[in-house]
């Protein structure tokens, strides 16, 4: 057994800690909404079963967005869509990294939105108890952009600046050493969030319509990863706007206005 930077080798085998920890994530995820099954007097099994129909395309939707919406740095090393669709293997390098949350909630969705169907389940109930655990594993699954040294933010002097090594600079910051950790914001942000929506659960369920606590996470993370898209170095160009921030502003808005428009007075 060896161990080096990215990961542990087992002989002919290699694990990534980037892998590892994004499973940590999932897992995690799963016993949360679980937890919340049996405080609503539900088969927490059901969690277990939707988690492989979650998984799946959730990587799925995560990798086909990476593949659609090629980055700065990557668009600078000549690594398009087009690359990806004459160079297939390389779509199924997931481990390298290369998965966009945007794509992976999507796919998600979808996923439960099959298993429900299979299962006769009510979606909003499978993506109210999800909602709280996908925040959480944000949370921990940034940490796999730490290991695998991106997600960084302008250079700083900050006590909390990070090295990044030279291999891993971004084009154009090379002579920097010392970046913010972007990613441990986000991090931040998401674990914040995943509070928020147990505090709410907990304290305000009983005024909650089926959906609303998912409703709110697509609220609460698009504005968080919105204000921290303005540090992000190596964002999404599409006709020269950052296409991550615009789209979670126009997600932001449409889950605050679909929310107030549930709860809004009706007239008698």
């Amino acid at each position: 057994m060896s161990v080096d930077a990215y990961g542990i080798h087992f002989g002919p085998l290699y694990f990534r800690f980037y892998g590892m920890i994004l499973m940590s994530g999932a897992v995690v995820a799963a016993y949360l909404a679980a937890w919340m099954m049996r405080r609503m007097k539900r088969d927490p099994e059901i969690v277990w079963d939707g988690l492989l129909w979650a998984l799946i395309f959730g990587v799925i939707g995560a990798r086909l967005y990476h593949i659609f919406t090629p980055s700065q740095s990557l668009l600078a090393m000549g690594i398009d869509t087009r690359y990806y669709l004459t160079h297939p293997l390389d779509i199924l390098f997931t481990w390298r990294g290369g998965l966009g949350m945007p794509g992976a909630l999507a796919g998600g969705v979808l996923g439960l939105y099959l298993f429900a169907r299979r299962r006769k389940l009510p979606l909003s109930l499978l993506l109210d108890v999800a909602a709280p655990g996908v925040a959480m594993a944000q949370a921990i699954g940034r940490w796999g952009n730490f290991v695998n040294q991106e997600l960084y933010g302008p250079p700083s002097d900050l006590p909390w600046a990070i090295p990044i090594r030279p291999e891993n600079r971004l084009q154009g910051y090379e002579s920097f050493e010392r970046f913010h950790p972007l990613f441990a914001y986000e991090s931040l942000w998401n674990l914040a969030s995943f509070f928020f929506l147990i505090w709410l659960w907990r304290r305000h369920g009983d005024r909650l319509k089926p959906g609303d606590l998912f409703v709110v996470y697509l609220i609460t993370y698009p504005v968080g990863r919105f204000l921290l898209e303005f540090m992000r170095l190596d964002y999404v160009p599409l006709y020269g706007i950052n296409a991550n921030q615009w789209l979670m502003a126009l997600v932001a808005i449409a889950s605050g206005v679909w929310l107030f428009v549930r709860h809004r007075p009706r007239a008698a």
